[in-house]
């Protein structure tokens, strides 16, 4: 049975967007250059990352990032950001006795914001807290550990099948792709979508209801 469900964050949660293209500005460069490239990289299968590569050789995320803070230009989200689906579908999960969990590759700040949203949850944390990031299987390991049940009752919900479908199968957990964002729907017809993921989804809206179903009837 499905007695936990854990997301994450970023394209499952939050419409990032905004975000991505609060870094096209940085770089000074046009928000539809960036995001083109940016689908470029991860089509292609490389760490997103490299997309700063391109308009800027030797860019480092993490001390750009202390850069944009110190300017009063921090990342940032807020409720504007929640894809419409979050708050109910949480919401549902947790009236239908499910412990309801958040753990993301995301920065302590991340982690406040999540926290100061008051979502419908019984536990957030991100890799900072941890000090270990996805795809790394150790991350899954602190999900368990967090959890009031066995890995295999922990059902983990993302958009990606490189860092949160592979590594999460791998570890134990059952698994679900949503189709959004860039990765989500750049993979949703790799192959690996319908063998390793337990359930493929287009909307939160869709587990409360699947996740019903798997327990009535195991699968």
């Amino acid at each position: 049975m499905i007695r936990a469900v854990v997301f994450d964050v970023g394209e499952c949660l939050v419409d990032e967007s905004r975000e991505y293209g609060t870094w096209a500005d940085w770089l000074g460069v046009p928000r539809h250059t960036f995001s083109a490239m940016f689908g470029a990289v991860i089509a292609q299968g490389r760490d997103y990352r490299e997309t700063f590569q391109v308009f800027q050789p030797g860019f480092d995320l993490y001390a750009e990032r202390e850069r944009r803070a110190q300017q009063g230009q921090p990342e940032t989200f807020g409720e504007e950001n929640l894809y419409p689906d979050v708050r109910p579908a949480l919401e549902a999960l947790r009236t239908a006795g499910l412990w309801v969990g958040i753990a993301g590759n995301q920065t302590v700040r991340a982690g406040g914001i999540l926290r100061s949203l008051a979502l419908p949850t019984d536990f957030i944390a991100t890799s900072d807290d941890w000090g270990v990031s996805k795809p790394d299987v150790a991350f899954f390991s602190h999900v368990v550990a967090a959890a009031p049940c066995e890995a295999d009752e922990i059902l983990y919900v993302g958009d990606r099948l490189d860092n949160d479908i592979r590594p999460a199968a791998k570890a134990g957990l059952l698994t679900a792709l949503i189709r959004r964002g860039p990765w989500g729907t750049i993979q949703a017809d790799h192959p690996d979508a319908e063998t390793v993921a337990t359930m493929r989804i287009d909307s939160l809206a869709e587990l409360p209801g699947l996740v019903a179903r798997f327990n009535a009837e195991g699968r």
